[in-house]
């Protein structure tokens, strides 16, 4: 697939082809289940077909020229570039766990969408325009470049490479969760299938692959994200905009929640999380977003700085597209669990249920003493409370943040074709957004390390092949760190998040609007915020470490970024100034137009190819 030329100028022609053949797909599908296809081929189908495509997509991007597996050639229009953005970034987190969150959290869930939405603010403002008229590609070469040396380099490598191994374990564990339940194969044998896909788009393609595979990914997300609750609107109150109805199921399951004696925990704010920790989250989500390297990267792919200004716009508008509709989903899912679920007999429960079971996200126990009778329970080692009387009540059953959306098709009895695209449509969140981990660890690692710092003298060959061993060596060990499936996803990204923040944040933007800041005090500030968050992080959840303030560990950049802040600032004033030529480059950059910086081009003339 070529992306010069005719390619470029009939994106809207293709995408709309391919989109078309998807919908048919669908409706083949649909077909099959009117016709008594197994749901378990459907289900293989559903996933087959759509790896297929990825596959397919990073197989004729394949390249060997440089220019092309780092940056895409620099020729992603901006509303294709935010299109590829939104599904880089609606990773397993957005489109997985999100509603399950606004299911379990109820009103204090939305810190998570206010967080990741507004960092997008941040970016638009503070950081893309710039990084893209800089004309350096990565986050770590921006540093080097900037703080003029290879320790600024090195540190922000460092701090890359935990928190995007960190978001990636994430990614894979949705992976995993999605072919799991769908193959019916053991979790841990399904993050490595899903694996394949993954790595067939990054590994040959690089960001042209990732590029426009996750073009197609968005595309096949987002409408395996509505349509579900759009079809329950239509059914519940004959409108199918969930977006303006889910109110409505609210207010049921407000009536139903008081029947069962259950508090409105999802109308109220700061049940679930203290005023303080939603605030910490929304903060720590919105820098941790303007620091991520692997979104920063993409704005490095088009045009022109103002390409990359309005990409930032088409991302917002593109993601917006399921946040919104994120509510709806925990509300429509919450009410067919009251009307259809709770209340029952055990023994005539939905099939779904004994279905989530077996992958462990489902918990029902009506024993009095679960270890006494396990054959009355899923999963036994879940402390849930039961009364041994045979009818489901509220307290007996547990539902997994993680499998809310994956599940909400079957929990509403909706045609299974429906449940095999939302699980194509949360294997394409998850895969996009570990495309663009995976290239982001592994071009720094083979770019900033191996080339810049250990052999500048390397072919392209070797380098392009540096970078493909490092990216199937990264996916492996990341593959086999999710199989323990350690945590939900949505916290595990939070994580990342806030290790992203503490170490990147501070660096960045004062690197671009204070140009007194030097390169020891830029050094110093990485390291104390980085290790600041990291050992409050691993402390709580590992180590028994006692809460700073009560504040949650996923917003553990709450104390990494005023310790970066603080030091960066301090060390930067008792040192000597950057030269004139470094103070003249930073106000360059500033500036919207005109060409690139004559150090930043000094910086990389000897790799003439990335431009």
């Amino acid at each position: 697939m070529a992306t010069k030329g005719g390619f470029v100028e009939n994106l809207g022609k293709i995408y709309g082809i391919y989109t078309g053949g998807f919908i048919g797909f669908v409706i083949l599908m649909a077909i099959l289940e009117q016709l008594g296809v197994p749901d378990r081929a459907i289900g293989y189908m559903f996933i087959g077909f759509t790896i297929a495509i990825y596959a397919l997509i990073g197989i004729i991007s394949r390249t060997t020229e440089i220019s092309e597996y780092y940056v895409a050639g620099r020729r992603v229009p901006a509303i294709y570039n935010g299109m590829a953005t939104g599904a880089d970034w609606m990773s397993a987190a957005s489109f997985i766990s999100m509603a399950g969150s606004l299911y379990v959290l109820g009103y204090d869930g939305l810190g998570y969408v206010l967080g990741w939405t507004g960092g997008y603010v941040l970016v638009a403002i503070l950081l893309a325009p710039y990084l893209r008229k800089f004309g350096i590609y990565t986050v770590p070469d921006f540093l080097g470049t900037r703080y003029e040396g290879h320790l600024p380099r090195l540190l922000g490598i460092v701090v890359l490479f935990c928190a995007s191994f960190t978001y990636i374990v994430a990614q894979i564990v949705g992976v995993g969760i999605v072919t799991s339940r769908f193959l019916q194969i053991p979790f841990g044998a399904a993050v490595f299938v899903g694996l394949a896909g993954i790595l067939v788009c990054s590994m040959l393609g690089g960001m042209r692959a990732v590029t426009w595979t996750q073009v197609a990914q968005y595309i096949i997300l987002i409408i395996a994200y509505i349509l579900p609750v759009a079809i329950l609107s239509a059914q519940l109150y004959g409108v199918p905009i969930p977006q303006l109805t889910y109110g409505q199921a609210l207010q049921q399951i407000s009536e139903l929640e008081q029947t069962l004696g259950v508090a409105n925990a999802h109308v109220a704010p700061f049940v679930n999380l203290d005023s303080l920790n939603f605030f910490a989250l929304i903060l720590c989500l919105m820098i941790g977003t303007a620091s991520l390297p692997h979104i920063l990267m993409r704005y490095f792919t088009t045009p022109t700085v103002r390409d990359a200004r309005k990409s930032v716009a088409w991302s917002l508008f593109f993601i917006f597209l399921l946040y919104f509709t994120a509510p709806a989903y925990a509300a429509f899912a919450k009410l067919e669990i009251y009307q259809a679920v709770i209340g029952q007999s055990i023994a005539d429960l939905p099939v779904w249920v004994a279905n989530w079971g077996t992958v462990g996200l489902v918990t029902i126990c009506d024993a009095v003493d679960a270890g006494a009778t396990i054959a009355n329970c899923v999963r036994s080692n879940v402390p849930i409370n039961g009364n041994g009387d045979g009818i489901l009540q509220l307290s007996e059953f547990v539902i997994h943040p993680d499998a809310i959306v994956l599940a909400t098709p079957e929990i509403a009895g909706l045609p299974y074709v429906i449940a095999g695209l939302v699980a194509a449509g949360g294997l394409a969140a998850a895969l996009s957004t570990a495309d663009g981990l995976l290239l982001a660890i592994a071009n720094a690692l083979s770019h900033d390390v191996y080339y810049q710092m250990i052999d500048p003298k390397a072919s392209t060959t070797r380098r392009l092949t540096v970078a493909r061993v490092l990216l199937v060596v990264v996916a492996l060990v990341g593959a086999y760190s999710a199989s323990f499936q350690p945590a939900v996803i949505v916290s595990m990204v939070a994580w990342a998040f806030s290790l992203a923040a503490a170490g990147l944040f501070v660096p960045l933007v004062l690197g671009i609007w204070w140009k007194r800041t030097t390169k020891a005090g830029a050094c110093a500030g990485m390291i104390a915020g980085f290790m600041v968050c990291l050992v409050y992080l691993v402390g709580t959840q590992f180590g028994g470490m006692e809460l700073w303030f009560g504040v949650r560990n996923i917003s553990s950049a709450l104390f990494g970024l005023p310790a970066a802040f603080v030091v960066t600032i301090v060390v930067s004033l008792m040192t000597k100034a950057p030269s004139k030529e470094m103070q003249d480059l930073v106000d360059s950059v500033r500036i919207p137009r005109g060409a690139m910086p004559a150090l930043a081009a000094k910086a990389i003339q000897h790799d003439p190819a990335l431009r």
